[in-house]
Parts: structure tokens; sequence; C-alpha cells
């Protein structure tokens, strides 16, 4: 008997420690799978491999968007904040309506000067956009200026001082074995006498360089002969005047009294004959604003601008015909 009531107690505890083993199996699938991944998504070692993939390839998928939308430019967003978006209502302002005199005459605007004015800041495009004020602000900044993208009277200024400083400094008188007659093909006015025809010699040799150069140009659409040098009716930058004695600026002057310093110099670098007036369009030498406009807006006068310099010519920013020769820098 005894045998046999211990058989039963081992049979009763085997079969209550089977129910107790699938009973506790029973409650740890009925929890939520959420909360077993949120536990084991703690370290990379505690992961199963079918989490892993999956966040690989949602870190993957993170990149490809990153890469379809890059971050904008520092440049593009600098541009387009609100101080250069300001900047740019104020410009178009300025472009019209800036008062400043020079050469005893009142100016209004520096709209004349556009093409100059984008050169120096190595900028293209619209001058009233907030791309323009940020150029503006760097050139400002490089001058030890307020950059605050605002052309105002003290940034434009110091552009025309910068000009100026670029322009023949040295004055002297040359002799006339440093100055040759050019033929009168090369001029704006074929009946031009040859004293008045004179130039110094190397501001000539570069001239004849620059207009070749022009010449191969066929945006300019000039009229070139078949050795390259401009036909004799084409009148896009010929030579309107270059070397003047002072005797003839003088007479220049009395004829036109209300010329101004500006216009017409009591000292004058064409008595160096290393400055030429060339001829960019509209009337040849005339400074009314109407006449001046159209010149700026030519091809040519354009094309001088980006390629002067490379040929040792620098502009006298208030006559777009007047270009002067320092040579290469």
């Amino acid at each position: 008997m005894k045998s046999n009531k211990g058989l039963f107690i081992g049979l009763f505890i085997l079969l209550a420690g089977i129910f107790v083993f699938f009973g506790l199996r029973g409650e740890s699938a009925g929890k939520p799978v959420q909360e077993s991944s949120v536990k084991q998504a703690g370290t990379p070692q505690q992961m199963t491999t079918q989490q892993m993939t999956t966040q690989q390839a949602g870190e993957q998928n993170e990149a490809i968007v990153r890469l379809s939308h890059p971050a904008k430019p520092a440049s593009e967003a600098v541009s387009k904040s609100p101080i250069f978006e300001s900047a740019a209502l104020e410009n178009l302002r300025t472009q019209g309506d800036l008062n400043w005199v020079f050469g005893g005459k009142s100016q209004r605007g520096w709209r004349l000067y556009t093409p100059l004015v984008s050169r120096v800041l190595d900028v293209e495009g619209d001058a009233r956009t907030a791309d323009f004020a940020s150029a503006v602000s760097r050139w400002q900044k490089e001058k030890g200026l307020n950059p605050h993208g605002v052309l105002d009277n003290t940034t434009w200024f110091r552009m025309i001082s910068d000009w100026q400083s670029d322009r023949i400094k040295d004055r002297t008188y040359p002799t006339e074995d440093q100055l040759v007659i050019i033929p009168v093909s090369e001029c704006y006015d074929p009946s031009r006498a040859a004293e008045l025809r004179k130039v110094e010699r190397e501001t000539y040799l570069a001239y004849k360089r620059m207009i070749q150069a022009a010449a191969a140009d066929p945006s300019l659409g000039l009229a070139v002969m078949a050795d390259g040098e401009l036909a004799s009716g084409e009148k896009y930058l010929k030579i309107i005047s270059a070397f003047r004695s002072r005797e003839y600026q003088s007479h220049l002057r009395k004829q036109s009294p209300n010329s101004g310093r500006a216009g017409l110099a009591v000292n004058s670098p064409h008595f160096t004959g290393r400055a030429l007036d060339i001829y960019v369009g509209g009337e040849p030498v005339s400074t009314k604003d109407d006449n001046r406009a159209i010149q700026t807006e030519t091809r040519v006068y354009h094309w001088l601008v980006k390629n002067a310099a490379r040929f040792g010519f620098r502009p006298y920013f208030y006559e777009p015909w007047h270009w002067e020769y320092v040579g290469q820098k």
C-alpha cells in the first residue's frame, strides 16, 4: 500500500509541474508584441536579426531622403535673408535717386554705371535682387565698410574712388618718338587730321590686341575684314580721340565752356597719349544722361567692361567711351 501511495504522490507532483509549465508559456504569449519589442530594442547586442535588418533599412531610406533634398548652400540662405531682401528694395531706390556730385555737376542715381558696378561685385543679374545686395555686402566687408548690403553714398563714393585710383597716374608728356600716327581706317572720323591721330606706341599695340579679340567674338556682330581688322564701314570700337596737346585741350574747353572738369579736364590724361576715346554707340562723346544710357547698354560697352582690363585698359567711369592704358597689373 505504501508503494502505491508513493506512486500516486509522484504522479500528482509530475502533473502539477506540467500544468504550471504550460500555464506560464501561455501567459507570456498573451503579452502585447509592442512591449516585447521595446524591451529588446535597447542595444544592438539585444536585437534579433530581423529587427537589425529593419533598422538598417530605415537608416538607408533616411539617407536617401537626405541626399535627394540637399541642404541649401550657406550663400543662398544668406542672400534670401530678410536683411538682404530689405536692402534690395533700398538699392532699387538708390539706383535711380541717389544724390551725389561729381566734377561740379549734380548727379542722380547710379543706374548708368550698373555694368561697372556688377563687374566690381562679380555678380550677374538684376541689381534689385537680394543676391545683388548680398554681393554689395561682401564688397563692403572687404573694404572695411558697414556690410548692410545697400549701395548708399558711402559705398558709392568708395567705388568711384577705386575706379579713379586705377586710372593713369603718370601724366608725363610724351616725346614725339613715343607717339605713332594711326591710319584713318582706325578712326571714327576718317577725315581726322594726322596731328590728331597720334597714340602712344605701347597703348596702340595694346589697343590692336584688344580690337583683334573683339573682332573675333561673334556675339558682337562686328563687320570684320578677312585679315581680322575692323571693316572701314564699322564704327564701333574705332578711335575717336587719343593724344591731345595742352593747346588743343584748351581750345576744346573754350568751345564747350559748360563741359566742366568731368567732361574736359584741365590736366587731361589725353596729354599722355595713353587715353583713348573709343566709339561705343550713341553720340560719340556726349555726357548727357540719355546718351550715356544708350552707350552703357550696347554690346561693345559691356564687352569692354568685362575684357578691357585683360589688355591693360581701365575705364573712366563717368565717360563710357573713355579708356586709359595703364598696363597689366
